[in-house]
C-alpha cells in the first residue's frame, strides 16, 4: 500500500530494508516497520501515533525524513487540524529531499478535493515538474490548469491546459474538453470547436462535446452547421448529456431560420426531455413557433408561463394566448389574456389591439358592462382608431343587453344624440332597473325607473309593462290611490283581451278596490281576471286567491246566490283555501236560511279541516246556527268548545255571551251568571260588555240575586266612563298623529288618552299603535316592552299583530328561540296571506339561524306554498331551502334548489345562490363545472357587487386548482381593480399574495 503514495521515490530502499532480516524482528526498525504497517492499513490514527512516538527515537537522517513525512501525512489523511502544516513543514525542513517534491504534490490534491482551489495551485506550484514521469507532470498541470478554471481565471487555465493536450497521456483528453470550455468562455470560437472536435475523439467526452459544440455553433449564428452538426448526433448518441439542451439549440436555430414545424418540434422535445431549463424569451419562441403551426394546446402552456410576468415580453405573451383561447374555442380564458395584455403599456400597438379584442369578445360571452367599459376605454383613447366605426356599433349593442342597468342609464343619459337603437335600449334598462328597485322593496325608486321607461315607449308591451308595475309598487307601499291610477292606465289602453300587462292588472286592481271598499268594483276585476287567466299560460297563475276573493266581494254585496256558486267551485276544485271556503258558504246558507245545509258545510270544514286558522270562525258560525236554530245543548257546546280550545281567541268574549244566552233557555242561571261575569271581569272593554251588563241584571234577579249586580253595575261604569264623544275625538286625534307619520307626538297623545280613560274600549288598539310608533322611531326596546304588556291582555286582533311584532322585534335582536313560539303562535291566528307568509318566513329563518334546519326546509316550503306574496319572497325561501338542504349533506337536493333559483331570479338571492352552487362544485373538486356556472350566469348579476366580486374570487381559487395560475393572477387583478366592495377586494389580494 505504501508504494501507491511514494510517487517520487523509488522502491530500492524498501527491498534493502527488507534484506536486513537479522534486525527486523527487534529494535527500531521492527518499530518502524510496525508503523508503516499501520499505514499501508489505512489505520491513520494509530500509525500518526507510532510515528510521533518514533520522533524521540535515535534516528538516522533518512528515516528521521521518513518518519516527519509518514506522520505528517497520517494527519493529512485524518483531516486533522495541523495536517496541512506538518506536511508544509517537510517542504520547508527538507527542500532538497525527494520527500518534499512529494508533500506538495499531497497537499496540493489535499487542497484540489476539498476545492480549495486557490491553496491547491500554490501547492501544486512547488511541484518540481522536471524530476517526475510525463504522466506525472501531465496530471500537475492538468490540476493545476482547473483549479484556475474554477476560479475563472481562464488566462491561466489555458496555460495550463494547452501543455497536457501536448502530452499524449491519460489527461490528454481532459485537456483538450476543457481547453475548449476556456476558449468557449474567452469567446475564442475557433480555438474551442478544434479543442471539442479533439476531445470528441476520446469515450469520455463523447457524451459531453456535443451540447458545446452545438452551442458554439449558435453563438456565432452558423445555424445550418448546428443543424448539419447535431441532428444526426441526436440520433445516433443514446447517452448524450443535456440533451435536452441540445433540442432546445436545434429549435433555436430553426426559429431563427423561420422553419416553424421544425421549431416547434425541437421545442416540443426539449420540454419533454428537459428539466424545465427554458428561459422566458425561450418559451416565448416556444409558443409562438407551435401557434404558428396551429398547435394552439402546445402553444397555451408556454405563453402562459411568459405571461406572468409584467414586461413586454408578457404583454404580448398574453395577447397571443388571447388568440390561442379563441382557436381553442375556449372565450373565457380567452377574455382574461386580452384583458390582461391591454392593461399593459409596453407596447401601444398590441395594447389597442388587445383592448378591442376584450371588448368585442366580452360582448359575444354575455359580458356586458365589461364589454361597455371597454368599449367606453376605447373611443377614449383610440378616437382615430381602425376600430372605432365598428366600435361605436358593438357599444349600442353592450347598452341593450346589458344588466348593470344603472351604468347604461347614466351613459346614455350622457349621450347627445340618441338614435332609435339608443332610445329602445333605454326604455328596456329603465324599466328593468325599476324591477330591480320592485324586487329590492325601494317602491319609490321604483316608481321613478317606470316612469323614465314610459318616456320612450318604443316596445308596446314595456309600456304596458311598465304601467302594471308602478301598480304593483304603488300597492306595495300601501298608496292604494296610485296603484289604482296605475292599474286603470293599463285598462284604458285598449289591449288585447288576454294581454299579459291587462290580466295582471285586473288581479292587482281587484285586490285595490277590495282593499277600498269598492267591492262592485273589486268583483269587476276579479271576474275578469279568474275568466282570463284559465285562458292563458305565460302568466304566473294567482286564481285559486282571486276565486276566494271574487266569492268575498259577493257577500259583502249579499250577492248570496253567485257567492254560494263561487264557494262551491273553489271547493269542487280543491282549492287552497277550500276551508274557508266551506266556512263562507254555510256564512251564506245562514243567511239565506238553509241553515241545515249551512251546518252540514261547516261540519265538513271542521271535519276536513283540523287545523285550520278559520276554526274559531266555523266554530263560532255553527253555534250562532244552532242558537237560531233554538237547539241550544249543541250551540252551548260548540261555544264551550271554542272557549276551552282557543283561550286566547277574539271569539271568546261572544262566545261567552252565546253560551250564557243558551244557558238562560236552557234555564241554566247558574252558568248565565258565570259566562256573564267572566265577560265583565276578563273583557271589560269589549264589545258586548254592556249586553253582558243587561244580560247579568236579568239572571241575578231571576236567581233572587239582585244585590250582586251592583258591584258590577259601579265596575262597568269605570270601565266605560261618560263624555262619550270627548273620548272619541280624542282617540281620533292622536291617531291623525300616527297615520301623519308624527309618531313621537302620536305616543304622548295614546299615553295621554288611556290615562284619562284607562279602562276605555280602544285601550288594545291605543297601546297597539304606541308599540307601532315606538317601532317607527326604531325604539326597539320600548316597542317590545309595549308589545309585550299588550300580549298579557287577552285576546283581540290587536294581540294578534303584537305577537307578530314580538316575534319580528326579537328575531332582530338575534333572540331566535325566544321569537320562535311567538311565531308558531302566529301562524294560528294569521288571517290572510301576508299575515301567514310574515310568520312562516320568520320561523324559517329563525330555525335556519338556530341551525334547525330540516325545520327551516319545512318552513321554506311553506312560504313558497305562498306564492309571491312579496317580490322576493319565493326566491327568499328558495334559497334557505337550498342552505338547509347543504347544511344537512343533501348536496344534489341542495343544487337543483341553487340551479332553479339562478334559472329563474335576477335577485340578490339568485346572485347568492349562483356563489353557493359554484362553491357546491369546487369543494366537490369539480373545477371546471364550478366555473362554467360562474361563466353562464354571473353577468346577470352584476349589480351585485359582493356576490358577483365573490364568484370571480372563486373562479380564481379554481383556476389554481387546475394549475391554471396565469388565468387565477389576472382574475384577481381584475376583481381588485374593478371591485367597489372593500370586504372582496380584501380577500382577492389575499388570495393573490399565495400565486406564485
Amino acid at each position: 500500500m505504501r508504494k501507491l503514495l511514494l510517487l517520487f521515490v523509488a522502491t530500492g530502499i524498501f527491498c534493502q530494508a527488507q534484506g536486513q532480516s537479522s534486525l527486523y524482528q527487534t529494535g527500531l526498525e521492527r518499530q518502524i516497520d510496525d508503523a508503516y504497517e499501520l499505514f499501508d492499513k489505512h489505520q491513520y490514527s494509530a500509525s500518526k501515533l507510532e510515528f510521533e512516538k518514533l520522533k524521540e527515537a535515535s534516528l538516522s537522517p533518512s528515516q528521521q525524513i521518513d518518519v516527519d513525512f509518514y506522520h505528517a501525512v497520517s494527519a493529512l489523511r485524518l483531516d486533522n487540524p495541523d495536517g496541512p502544516s506538518l506536511v508544509a513543514k517537510i517542504i520547508m525542513d527538507y527542500p532538497n529531499d525527494p520527500k518534499a517534491n512529494e508533500a506538495a504534490f499531497l497537499m496540493g490534491d489535499y487542497y484540489f478535493d476539498k476545492r480549495h482551489y486557490k491553496k491547491s495551485i500554490e501547492a501544486y506550484n512547488l511541484v518540481n515538474v522536471d524530476v517526475v514521469t510525463f504522466e506525472q507532470r501531465s496530471k500537475v498541470y492538468f490540476k493545476t490548469g482547473y483549479a484556475y478554471f474554477q476560479l475563472k481565471d481562464y488566462a491561466n487555465a489555458a496555460r495550463y491546459f494547452d501543455p497536457v493536450k501536448k502530452m499524449q497521456t491519460s489527461y490528454t483528453g481532459d485537456g483538450y474538453y476543457y481547453g475548449g470550455y476556456v476558449a468557449l468562455e474567452q469567446n475564442k470560437y475557433d480555438q474551442a470547436i478544434a479543442d471539442f472536435k479533439q476531445a470528441d475523439r476520446y469515450p469520455e467526452y463523447q457524451s459531453k462535446v456535443p451540447y458545446m459544440l452545438s452551442e458554439l455553433y449558435y453563438r456565432q449564428e452558423q445555424y445550418d452547421e448546428l443543424i448539419a452538426y447535431a441532428t444526426p448526433i441526436t440520433q445516433s448518441r443514446g447517452n448524450l448529456d443535456r440533451k435536452e439542451g441540445i433540442y432546445l439549440l436545434l429549435a433555436e436555430a430553426y426559429f431563427e431560420k423561420r422553419d416553424f414545424t421544425n421549431a416547434a418540434t425541437y421545442y416540443d422535445a426539449a420540454t419533454k426531455a428537459g428539466k424545465g431549463d427554458m428561459t422566458r424569451e425561450q418559451m416565448y419562441k416556444a409558443g409562438v413557433a407551435q401557434f404558428k403551426v396551429n398547435q394552439y394546446e402546445k402553444a397555451t402552456d408556454y405563453f402562459k408561463q411568459v405571461a406572468l410576468e409584467k414586461d413586454k415580453l408578457g404583454q404580448v405573451s398574453s395577447y397571443y394566448l388571447g388568440h390561442a383561447y379563441l382557436q381553442l374555442n375556449n372565450p373565457q380564458y380567452a377574455v382574461t389574456s386580452f384583458s390582461t395584455a391591454y392593461k399593459s403599456d409596453y407596447d401601444p400597438a398590441i395594447k389597442e389591439e388587445a383592448l378591442f379584442n376584450y371588448a368585442k369578445l366580452s360582448l359575444e360571452r354575455g359580458g356586458f358592462q365589461e364589454a361597455i367599459n371597454a368599449l367606453d376605454s376605447y373611443l377614449a383613447n383610440y378616437p382615430n382608431g381602425p376600430h372605432v366605426g365598428e366600435v361605436e356599433t358593438l357599444l349600442s349593442d353592450a347598452l341593450i343587453n346589458t344588466n348593470n342597468y344603472l351604468r347604461a342609464i347614466q351613459h346614455i343619459e350622457g349621450m347627445s344624440n340618441r338614435s332609435p337603437a339608443i332610445r329602445a335600449a333605454y326604455q328596456k334598462v329603465t324599466y328593468y332597473q325599476g324591477l330591480t328597485y320592485y324586487r329590492n322593496k325601494q317602491y319609490n325608486q321604483a316608481i321613478t325607473y317606470f316612469d323614465k321607461s314610459i318616456t320612450y315607449p318604443v316596445d308596446k308591451e314595456i309600456v304596458h309593462e311598465a304601467f302594471y308595475r308602478k301598480g304593483e309598487a304603488f300597492a306595495a307601499k300601501e298608496d292604494l290611490k296610485g296603484a289604482i291610477t296605475a292599474y286603470e292606465q293599463v285598462m284604458n289602453m285598449r289591449l288585447t283581451s288576454l294581454d299579459p300587462a291587462l290580466i295582471k292588472s285586473h288581479y292587482g286592481l281587484g285586490y285595490a278596490y277590495f282593499n277600498t271598499q269598492e267591492y262592485a268594483k273589486a268583483e269587476r276585476q276579479f271576474k275578469s281576471y279568474t275568466d282570463k287567466i284559465k285562458k292563458v299560460s305565460n302568466v304566473q297563475s294567482y286564481y285559486d286567491d282571486a276565486l276566494i276573493r271574487l266569492g268575498d266581494c259577493y257577500y259583502i254585496q249579499k250577492k248570496f246566490d253567485p257567492a254560494l256558486s263561487t264557494f262551491h267551485l273553489a271547493i269542487s276544485e280543491r282549492n287552497p283555501s277550500s276551508d274557508y271556503a266551506h266556512y263562507m258558504a254555510g256564512v251564506v246558507l245562514n243567511f239565506q236560511n238553509r241553515n241545515r245545509e249551512a251546518v252540514a258545510e261547516l261540519d265538513r270544514a271542521i271535519s276536513q279541516y283540523p287545523n285550520s286558522r278559520f276554526r274559531d270562525d266555523i266554530i263560532f258560525q255553527k253555534a250562532q246556527i244552532n242558537m237560531e236554530e233554538s237547539n241550544y245543548a249543541a250551540a252551548r257546546e260548540g261555544y264551550s268548545n271554542l272557549i276551552n280550545k282557543s283561550p286566547n281567541s277574539p271569539f271568546v268574549p261572544y262566545a261567552l255571551e252565546g253560551r250564557a244566552i243558551a244557558s238562560y233557555s236552557l234555564k241554566n242561571y247558574d252558568q248565565t251568571i258565570n259566562d256573564y261575569k267572566k265577560i265583565l271581569d276578563r273583557y271589560p272593554n269589549a264589545d258586548n260588555a254592556n249586553a253582558a251588563l243587561v244580560g247579568l241584571q236579568e239572571a241575578l234577579t231571576l236567581q233572587g240575586r239582585s244585590g250582586e249586580f251592583s258591584n258590577y253595575l259601579s265596575d262597568y261604569k269605570n270601565s266605560n266612563p261618560g263624555n262619550e264623544s270627548v273620548q272619541g275625538v280624542e282617540y281620533e286625534a292622536a291617531k291623525n298623529l300616527f297615520f301623519g307619520q308624527s309618531y313621537q307626538q302620536a305616543i304622548r297623545a295614546f299615553q295621554t288618552y288611556l290615562s284619562n280613560y284607562p279602562n276605555s274600549a280602544q285601550k288594545q288598539e291605543a297601546t297597539y299603535f304606541i308599540g307601532d310608533a315606538y317601532l317607527r322611531l326604531e325604539q326597539e326596546e320600548k316597542a317590545l316592552e309595549t308589545f309585550y304588556q299588550l300580549e298579557k291582555m287577552g285576546a283581540s286582533s290587536q294581540r294578534a299583530k303584537a305577537i307578530q311584532r314580538i316575534a319580528e322585534i326579537e328575531f332582530n335582536r338575534k333572540n331566535y328561540q325566544q321569537a320562535i313560539p311567538y311565531f308558531i303562535t302566529s301562524t294560528k291566528v294569521a288571517r290572510d296571506r301576508i299575515e301567514q307568509y310574515e310568520a312562516n318566513k320568520g320561523l324559517m329563518m329563525a330555525y335556519y339561524e338556530t341551525g334547525k334546519y330540516d325545520s327551516a326546509d319545512f318552513y321554506a316550503n311553506k312560504v313558497i306554498e305562498l306564492g309571491d306574496v312579496t317580490a322576493d319572497a319565493k326566491s327568499n325561501a328558495q334559497l334557505i331551502k337550498a342552505k338547509s338542504l347543504l347544511k344537512t349533506g343533501k348536496n344534489a337536493d341542495a343544487q337543483d334548489e341553487l340551479m332553479a333559483l339562478v334559472n329563474e331570479s335576477g335577485s340578490i338571492q339568485g346572485a347568492e345562490a349562483l356563489f353557493l352552487l359554484a362553491e357546491s362544485f369546487r369543494k366537490a373538486e369539480n373545477f371546471s363545472q364550478s366555473n362554467e356556472t360562474i361563466f353562464s350566469f354571473s353577468e346577470k348579476y352584476a349589480v351585485y357587487d359582493y356576490w358577483y366580486g365573490k364568484c370571480f374570487v372563486l373562479l380564481a381559487k379554481n383556476y389554481k386548482s387546475l394549475n391554471e395560475n396565469f388565468q387565477a393572477k389576472a382574475t384577481l387583478e381584475s376583481v381588485i381593480e374593478n371591485s367597489a366592495n372593500d370586504q372582496v377586494i380584501k380577500e382577492a389580494k389575499a388570495e393573490l399574495s399565495t400565486l406564485p
